[in-house]
C-alpha cells in the first residue's frame, strides 16, 4: 500500500513539475523580450534647441557652427534633415531654433561623444565650441526632447521653395489632458485634416523632457502669411474639424491651457 501511494505521489509531483516548467518556459521569452527590447525605430525623437542670442556676432557664431561643422558631422553619423531657423519678425535679436531628429534614444544619448571623436567637426566648430566665457557664442540653450506621434512617426519635408514655418506649442493643465489632445490628433483625425487642407505639417511631438510640460509641439508650413491666414480660416470652417471639436471631451477649455506660436524662416543651409 505504501509503495502504491509513493508511486502515485511521484506521478503527481512529476505532473505538477512539468506544468510549472511549461508555464515558466512560456513566460521566459516574454520576460526576456521586455528586458532586451531593441531600440524602437518605429518613430523618431526630436531635439528642439532654442538659442538665445544677444547680438549679431553670437548669431554668426552659432550659424557658422551649424553650417560648417554640426550639420555635416550629424549627417555623417546618420542623422539627416537637420533644420535650422530664425524668427520671421524678431522684436530684437533673433532666436535661432534647431530641430535635430534621432532614430532612437540611444542615438540621442551618445551623439555628443561621437561628435567629440570627429576631428573635422572639432576643427570646423572651434570658434563656437571653444568660445571664452567672456565672449560666449550664445546666452543660453533651451532644449526639449520630443517623441513623435504614432500617426506621424517621422518628418515630412516640405517643398524647397521659399516658405515660412509656424512652430506651435500646446500646453496642458495636466498629463491626462495631454493624452487626450494627442488622441485627438492621432485617433480622431486632426492630423489628417491638417494634411488634407494643405498645411504640410513637418512633425508632431510630445515633449517628454523640457520646459512648460506637459505639452505637445508641432510645425506646419506655408508659402507666406496670406496662405497661413487662409489655411487657418479653412481649418476652422472644415466640417470634419467641426465634428471633432464639438465632442465634449475634446473641448479646448479642457485640454489646452496655453498656445504659443512662433513664426520662423529657414536659414540658407537648413535641411528642412
Amino acid at each position: 500500500m505504501f509503495v502504491k501511494l509513493t508511486s502515485i505521489m511521484k506521478r503527481r509531483f512529476f505532473v505538477k513539475t512539468t506544468i510549472l516548467s511549461s508555464a515558466a518556459s512560456a513566460l521566459l521569452p516574454r520576460i526576456g523580450f521586455t528586458q532586451l527590447k531593441p531600440k524602437n525605430k518605429t518613430f523618431l525623437y526630436y531635439e528642439l534647441r532654442t538659442y538665445t542670442l544677444k547680438d549679431a556676432n553670437q548669431q554668426s557664431l552659432v550659424e557658422d557652427y551649424f553650417e560648417k561643422a554640426a550639420i555635416s558631422a550629424l549627417n555623417k553619423l546618420g542623422i539627416k534633415n537637420v533644420g535650422v531657423f530664425t524668427e520671421l519678425k524678431p522684436s530684437g535679436q533673433s532666436m535661432l531654433i534647431a530641430l535635430i531628429p534621432y532614430q532612437s534614444l540611444q542615438d540621442f544619448e551618445t551623439i555628443n561623444n561621437r561628435l567629440e571623436q570627429d576631428k573635422r567637426y572639432i576643427t570646423e566648430g572651434a570658434a563656437y565650441l571653444n568660445a571664452p566665457a567672456t565672449e560666449p557664442a550664445y546666452e543660453r540653450i533651451n532644449s526639449s526632447l520630443l517623441k513623435a506621434f504614432k500617426n506621424m512617426p517621422g518628418l515630412e519635408l516640405p517643398p524647397k521653395n521659399k516658405r515660412i514655418f509656424e512652430l506651435r506649442r500646446y500646453e496642458h493643465a495636466n498629463e491626462a489632458a495631454g493624452t487626450k489632445k494627442r488622441e485627438m490628433f492621432n485617433d480622431a483625425g486632426e492630423i489628417n485634416i491638417f494634411k488634407r487642407l494643405g498645411f504640410k505639417p513637418v512633425f508632431f511631438g510630445e515633449t517628454i523632457i523640457g520646459e512648460a510640460r506637459p505639452n505637445l509641439i508641432y510645425m506646419v508650413t506655408f508659402d507666406d502669411m496670406a496662405e497661413h491666414d487662409q489655411h487657418w480660416k479653412s481649418f476652422g470652417a472644415d466640417p470634419e474639424w467641426k465634428k471633432i471639436s464639438v465632442i465634449p471631451e475634446y473641448a479646448n477649455s479642457k485640454l489646452i491651457s496655453n498656445i504659443t506660436s512662433t513664426f520662423l524662416q529657414p536659414t540658407g543651409y537648413s535641411q528642412i
